[in-house]
């Protein structure tokens, strides 16, 4: 299995542009066959946030093999309205090679028993939804983790992704080898203390961890590519 994320800016002029395809865009989602997919807005500070992009948007879809990503990259509706509208298109393939939990009751991501993490850049996606009780618990915490994220060692950089504000939300962060992100995720005070107070509370209702190899990058946000090592020729 593949996994893409396409992150897309558009210029202010074409916001409502970007507002409708979040509508349009799931008619051929729909009627295709594609794997697992979702259409989420973004934040504006790469990671869960209560303040949304109204420039940026993403896709994320699971395929077969990296051939079905080609096809829908060079000819999909989709890809035409992407270059048509948006000013800037950066996207990720990669590879999961561990998930728990779920997204909408499924598992969306089929791991190879063959493919292990070696070393390297290495990608994280997590996403939960969050109890309307604990909204109020979970977003007083937010701001702190995002810190240290972002200054953490190995830290690369991050998406705040979701399909709806405030309780469907999701961050794809990319880090550059794995013991990096068990230095934040576990020495931190900050995020474990997070980890704990779910746990205890149990802030969400449903969630889902992932791990993925990047394989290939395309494209660029902000007039760079994070991953540029990795850029498809």
């Amino acid at each position: 299995m593949v996994v893409s994320l396409t992150i897309v800016r558009y210029r202010k002029l074409y916001i409502p542009f970007a507002l409708l395809a979040m509508a349009l865009h799931r008619i051929p989602l729909c009627f295709s066959n594609f794997g697992f997919w979702k259409l989420m807005g973004c934040g504006k500070n790469g990671t869960f946030d209560l303040q949304p992009d109204w420039q940026q948007w993403a896709l994320l879809i699971t395929w077969k093999e990296e051939a079905d990503f080609d096809r829908f990259y060079k000819s999909s509706f989709i890809a035409w309205w992407w270059r048509k509208f948006t000013q800037e298109q950066w996207t990720i393939l990669c590879a999961p090679f561990a998930s728990h939990g779920k997204w909408d009751g499924k598992q969306p991501f089929d791991l190879s028993p063959e493919l292990k993490y070696q070393s390297g850049p290495i990608a994280v996606l997590t996403r939960a939804t969050i109890r309307f009780s604990k909204l109020k618990r979970f977003w007083s915490n937010v701001k702190n983790v995002a810190n240290v994220m972002s200054k953490s060692s190995g830290y690369i950089t991050s998406f705040g992704i979701g399909e709806a504000p405030f309780f469907l939300q999701a961050t794809f962060s990319i880090w550059e080898n794995m013991e990096d992100i068990r230095n934040f995720a576990y020495k931190s005070p900050e995020h474990s203390l997070v980890i704990k107070q779910t746990r205890d509370e149990n802030w969400y209702s449903e969630e889902l961890f992932a791990r993925f190899i990047p394989l290939k990058t395309y494209g660029h946000l902000n007039g760079q590519n994070p991953l540029h090592n990795l850029e498809k020729s």
